[in-house]
Formats: C-alpha cells, sequence, structure tokens
C-alpha cells in the first residue's frame, strides 16, 4: 500500500521546483521505464500493478491499479511508474561539439514538442541535443512520456545557447521564414540545427548567429494556408533532410 508521504512526493514531482529539490523524476510505463533501466538511469522507486521482468535488478512495490491510477499523470496508466534519479546535466564539449550533429532548442515550450523532438532526434541518429534554459524542462512528466523511451538514449545538454553557438567552429542551421530552400541548399553531415519558440521563432540573439538560414518551403498554390509547421514537424523534416543527404 502506498503511503500518503509516498503520494504526496510523487504528485510533486510534476513541478520543476520540486524536481531540483529532491533530485528525482517521474517515468512511466513498461517501455520508458525499461530503457531508462537500461540505459543505466539509477531508479528510486519503482511501482507496477502487475509482476515485471525488467531488464535490471529492481526493487519493485506491489500497488493496486487504483493507487496507480492516484500517483500517475497520464489518463490511462501503464501498469509501472517508476522514479529515477535526475542525472547529472553534461556540459557542452567544444571538440565533440563542432564533429556532431545536433539539435539546439531555442526557447521551445510545449512538453509534447521537446519529448516528440527528443524522439525524432533518436530515430535520426542525432548526437546531441542542447536546450536553452527557457526550453521546457526535459524530466518533466509530460516531455518524458512523449520521448517514448528515447530521452534515454541521446545527451541533453541545457546550457546558455548564445555562449554555445557563439564559441562554435560547425556550420549553424536555423529554420526561418526568410531563409533559403532546404532542398535546393548544400548540407554538411555535422553542425548544429537550431529549432526556434513555437509562437517567436528563434530569438533574435541566436538568429545573429546563424551561418545557414533554411527554409522549409509551402507548396499550398492557395492564399489561405498555414502559416507555419508544427516545431516538431519541422525538425522531423530538417533532420530527415540532413541525413538524406548524409
Amino acid at each position: 500500500m502506498l503511503s500518503k508521504s509516498q503520494i504526496k512526493l510523487i504528485r510533486s514531482l510534476e513541478l520543476k521546483k520540486n524536481r531540483k529539490r529532491e533530485k528525482l523524476f517521474v517515468a512511466e510505463g513498461p517501455k520508458v521505464v525499461g530503457d531508462l533501466l537500461r540505459a543505466g538511469f539509477q531508479p528510486h522507486s519503482v511501482f507496477s500493478t502487475t509482476s515485471l521482468s525488467l531488464p535490471v535488478s529492481a526493487d519493485i512495490q506491489g500497488i493496486t491499479d487504483e493507487e496507480l491510477h492516484r500517483i500517475s499523470f497520464l489518463q490511462h496508466p501503464q501498469e509501472v511508474l517508476a522514479l529515477f534519479h535526475l542525472p547529472e546535466s553534461p556540459q557542452p564539449d567544444s571538440t565533440r561539439l563542432n564533429t556532431q550533429l545536433a539539435i539546439a532548442l531555442d526557447n521551445v515550450q510545449d512538453p509534447g514538442n521537446v519529448g516528440t523532438i527528443i524522439r525524432i532526434a533518436d530515430w535520426f541518429g542525432i548526437d546531441a541535443i542542447y536546450c536553452s534554459p527557457t526550453t521546457a524542462d526535459v524530466y518533466s512528466p509530460k516531455v518524458v512520456q512523449a520521448t517514448m523511451g528515447s530521452i534515454a538514449h541521446i545527451p541533453i545538454i541545457v546550457c546558455d545557447l548564445v555562449t554555445l553557438l557563439g564559441q562554435a567552429s560547425c556550420p549553424v542551421y536555423g529554420t526561418v521564414l526568410d531563409g533559403e530552400n532546404i532542398y535546393s541548399q548544400p548540407l554538411t553531415s555535422h553542425g548544429i540545427i537550431v529549432m526556434g519558440n513555437e509562437g517567436n521563432g528563434i530569438s533574435p540573439a541566436i538568429r545573429q548567429l546563424l551561418t545557414h538560414r533554411l527554409l522549409i518551403p509551402n507548396y499550398h498554390k492557395d492564399s489561405e494556408t498555414a502559416e507555419s509547421l508544427n516545431v516538431a514537424i519541422a525538425t522531423a523534416i530538417t533532420c530527415a533532410e540532413f541525413r538524406r543527404r548524409g
């Protein structure tokens, strides 16, 4: 049976300040929890309504379906919920930065978008993701769930993007409305791809540091059309084009 203190702790981790204080985050479902365990994330506690075979040894506390519903952040809870210790955030490595293909998220706010971008980056073999401090916290329950386990597979570094990009000697790409058609521009196998805020795009300070401005063209022939693409969809299209050339 879950104690009141356990329930209070788990529910408190919805907020970033509490995750930072407790140094814990929540993951749910056999796939996400299993991937994190396989990747070496350290479990604090694991709760399950069924008898699970986990990839590494972990003590599992049995709970009822009703208890899982009380602590879950999902509309449809998935058998297991685990608390993991927050990992130490890695620091940017200037040597690797200039030889890898990475994504930089400039104030991307929606947790679903951030989680989906992490999943996209994993699919396309992106080497790292750099997040501005104002980007949605990658260890929020919504982001972790949206990654579907990919958060375990790719380094995520929170840092000042102006400093990072200012020191980079690799190409810095950004998708902007006044850019050049991505399908006709030369693309390199390494560099940093900057994706901007859902409403405002890439911030002015970051725009000044772009070495290549790319546009995903709109093929709609009528004047009434979408103003822009969702940032996660734009990331998928951009990564696919880089890898297609690669």
